[in-house]
């Protein structure tokens, strides 16, 4: 190489004399330093832990070819968070490298399932083998880090296989795992992949299973783990927050009929079912259809014949089975103008909206399931409204509808409690698809919290002395005027 040439952002040393001649000349001129035993960078700034993490894959190339990633490595496809990686080798040693400790362990050669990775001079162990490894026993010495995932990361993996590849896909992983136990002599580990997989499919008890999410499926209510992690941050949020609380401006009629109005106006409105607010009073007051929207005249008025149905709004699940069956009624009811929409009939295909996906169709019940045991251990009555707005709505169980569910089992939950109602205007609906995008996209629930807060005190605040009263109200806060997504509560 000459001057001044451009060198590469790693230079390993070779037993080319002429090359480390060059090597050692770039070191001199300042264009190369060293950021391991014979490992060289152009990059004279980033620190030599972060250089090698980051590059491990060419790194490893270099020092070990012919290796293969195995164990915990291949389930995980990377270094551990902490810079450990696993090696199948010709030899057993640990190899500390700035930012990366590469454990070789002495195995069996590759198989013809094991697949080049790279550029071809390490291996990738089989999906099958990577499992079987990861059901072998591993020693650990205090403060070690083990070779294999723990027994529930393997049965979630085997749970992922039959959610997404079915039960021919998983049938099609038992077999390969059993030509590379026969060729590995490792039957005991295929024994134990074999109960596992047994277990999902219900031909074996579910009682070895030890994953929540794998128990879920074998007992026929596999849940969406993503989402109950996220449904558990909400939790935890709700619990450390400190509420008020906001007693109901409208317990009885009139107001009461009043206030119901306004929330099915506006929760129609939001979902793009626009009618000038007196058009969509009079659909209530007469039950007349506007002509040409008959179904749009009937969502209006479904939503208002249940909010501002005493009983039903005093209805709040005792149980999980409960929740489901009180969904399925509502949303029956609410999209009965729309028999395409399948109403109250959970959905077949997965649904989203802009860039969130949602829970998928065969997850819906357990998932619901799952979030029914974290809603029921809060106690304030606007926490367990706004963990019940954001469980259906996540979660989006039916093929349409699902907002204004969400936002009816939420005011659900206060008007059972006395408390005021939670009601999103025009005016609010992009701070309102604000709060619930953070909270879905990045799991931070503050704006969420204050907002729904925030509408609630809006309420609060009216005197719902009539239809007209109200609406004078909420045309001076302009209640009606679309905003932009600046609006922050």
């Amino acid at each position: 190489m000459e001057k001044n040439v451009r060198w590469p952002l790693l230079v390993f040393s070779t037993s080319d004399p002429a090359l480390n001649r060059q090597i050692r000349g770039a070191r001199q001129r300042g264009e190369l330093r060293e950021v391991a035993s014979r490992i060289y960078s152009a990059d004279l700034t980033t620190a030599p832990e972060m250089l090698i993490r980051k590059n491990w894959l060419p790194v490893v190339q270099h020092l070990f070819p012919g290796a293969l990633i195995s164990h915990r490595s291949q389930l995980e496809g990377q270094p551990t968070a902490d810079g450990h990686l696993f090696l199948t080798y010709k030899y057993t040693r640990n190899v500390t490298l700035p930012g990366l400790v590469v454990h070789l362990l002495e195995g069996p050669d590759p198989l013809p399932g094991d697949a080049p990775f790279g550029d071809g001079s390490l291996l990738f162990a089989s999906e099958a083998r990577g499992l079987l490894e990861n059901l072998q026993p591993a020693r650990v010495r205090q403060g070690g880090v083990s070779k294999a995932l723990p027994l529930e990361n393997v049965e979630e993996r085997l749970e992922m296989v039959l959610r997404i590849r079915g039960e021919e896909g998983l049938n099609a992983l038992r077999d390969q795992a059993r030509e590379v136990a026969a060729a590995l002599d490792w039957p005991t580990e295929l024994a134990v992949l074999q109960r596992i997989a047994g277990a999902l499919l219900s031909t074996q008890s579910s009682k070895i299973l030890t994953s929540p999410v794998a128990r879920a499926r074998a007992l026929g209510l596999p849940f969406d783990a993503g989402r109950v992690d996220l449904f558990t941050t909400l939790l935890s949020a709700l619990h450390a927050a400190v509420l008020p609380r906001r007693p109901d401006p409208a317990p009885v009629a009139p107001p009461f009929y009043t206030v119901a109005f306004f929330e099915a106006y506006f929760s129609n409105f939001i979902e793009g079912t626009e009618f000038q607010v007196d058009e969509a009073h009079r659909i209530v007051e007469t039950g007349q259809l506007v002509g040409g929207r008959h179904a749009d005249s009937h969502d209006v008025l479904s939503t208002y014949q249940l909010c501002s149905n005493g009983a039903e709004m005093r209805v709040v699940p005792q149980s999980a089975e409960d929740l489901l069956a009180i969904l399925q009624r509502r949303h029956a009811q609410l999209m009965r103008a729309r028999p395409d929409k399948r109403p109250g009939q959970w959905k077949e295909y997965a649904n989203q909206a802009g860039l969130t996906s949602f829970v998928d169709p065969g997850l819906v019940r357990g998932t619901l399931h799952e979030g029914f045991k974290l809603y029921r251990s809060l106690s304030e009555p606007l926490a367990r409204a706004m963990f019940m707005m954001f469980l259906i709505s996540e979660v989006h169980p039916f093929d349409d509808g699902n907002g204004r569910l969400a936002r009816l089992m939420m005011n659900a939950e206060l008007v059972s409690a006395g408390q005021c109602r939670i009601i999103v205007t025009t005016h609010a609906r992009e701070g309102y698809l604000d709060a619930l995008r953070r909270l879905s996209r990045q799991s931070d629930p503050s704006l969420y919290i204050r907002m729904l807060s925030g509408a609630q005190q809006f309420v609060a605040d009216l005197k719902p002395d009539s239809y007209e009263a109200v609406k004078a109200q909420l045309e001076g806060q302009n209640a009606f005027t679309e905003v932009s997504s600046e609006l922050r509560w």
